[in-house]
C-alpha cells in the first residue's frame, strides 16, 4: 500500500531527465551507464538465439530504449507497466505524437552498435510497428495481466522494474516468479536492474528500492525456476552518482526458463 501511494506522484518526466539525458545518457563514452545497459541488450540479441512471436516487457515504465536490439527478433512487443502516466507516455512516443520524449540518440546508437549500416529511422518505425499492445500490469499478482498471455511469450524483459516495486527480497522473489509464468518453457529472460539501491526521485515521488547484490539475483532466479545464462554488473562511477538515486551498480542477467 505504501509502494502504491508513492507511486502515485510518480512524474514519467523528471525520472527521464534524471536517468535518460546526460550525464547518464553520454553516448560519447562507452564506459557511460546507458551505453552499457544498451551494449549488453545488442550483444545477447546479436547471438540470434533470442525470437520469436511475442517479447512481453515487464514493468517498461516510460522508457523504449530496452527494445531496441529486440525489435529486429520479435513480430509482437507487448509493453507493460503498473501506471497509467507511464502507458500514456509510451503511447505518445509510439504514435509519434509532438512533446513525446526524444530517443533518436538512443536508437542512433544501437544502430551504430550493431553495425549493419541500418538507418535509424527503420529502426525506430520497426519498433512502432511491432510495439503492439501496452497493458496494465501488477507484479504482485500470481497472473500479473490478470490473465494468462496467450500464447504464452517467448522471451521476458524487465528493466529497473522488480526491485523498485518490492517491499523486501522475498516479494521480489515472488514478483520474478510470477512474471516467469507470463513465458514459455525455454523462453528467455533479460533483466536489468539496480545493484545496492536503496531510494531514486522522479519529481516529487522518492521511491524504496529493495537493495541487492548479485547473490540475490542469482537466487531468485534460481528459485524461480530459472537457469542463469549470464549475468554482468557495472559499478556506478562517482560522476553519475548525481543525487537522484544512491544506486551502487547496475547487473544484466540473461536467464532461461
Amino acid at each position: 500500500a505504501a509502494l502504491r501511494e508513492g507511486y502515485e506522484r510518480f512524474d514519467p518526466r523528471a525520472y527521464l531527465r534524471n536517468n535518460y539525458l546526460p550525464p547518464r545518457a553520454d553516448f560519447s563514452s562507452e564506459e557511460s551507464v546507458v551505453p552499457w545497459k544498451l551494449r549488453c541488450l545488442a550483444e545477447t540479441f546479436a547471438s540470434g538465439e533470442i525470437r520469436g512471436q511475442t517479447l512481453i516487457d515487464v514493468g517498461s515504465g516510460p522508457t523504449i530504449y530496452q527494445l531496441l536490439s529486440a525489435c529486429d527478433h520479435f513480430e509482437e512487443i507487448v509493453a507493460t507497466d503498473y501506471l497509467a502516466v507511464n502507458r500514456e507516455e509510451l503511447g505518445r512516443w509510439a504514435r509519434g505524437e509532438p512533446g513525446a520524449f526524444d530517443w533518436s540518440p538512443f536508437i542512433q546508437h544501437v544502430c551504430k552498435i550493431e553495425g549493419r549500416g541500418e538507418p535509424w529511422q527503420d529502426k525506430e518505425r520497426r519498433l512502432r510497428e511491432r510495439l503492439r499492445r501496452i497493458l496494465p500490469i501488477d507484479v504482485h499478482r500470481p497472473e500479473p495481466l490478470g490473465a494468462p498471455l496467450s500464447p504464452p511469450a517467448d522471451a521476458l524483459l524487465s528493466a529497473f522494474c522488480l526491485e523498485a516495486v518490492s517491499p523486501d527480497r522475498a516479494a521480489f522473489g515472488r514478483a520474478l516468479a510470477h512474471v516467469g509464468n507470463l513465458l514459455r518453457p525455454g523462453g528467455h529472460a533479460l533483466l536489468l536492474g539496480a545493484l545496492g539501491e536503496s531510494f531514486y526521485l522522479a519529481g516529487p515521488a522518492r521511491l524504496p528500492v529493495v537493495p541487492l547484490q548479485e547473490s540475490d539475483v542469482r537466487e531468485a532466479l534460481a528459485a524461480a525456476g530459472f537457469a542463469l545464462r549470464e549475468l554482468r554488473s557495472y559499478a556506478m562511477p562517482p560522476a553519475l552518482r548525481t543525487g537522484v538515486d544512491d544506486v551502487d551498480g547496475v547487473f544484466f542477467a540473461h536467464a532461461q526458463k
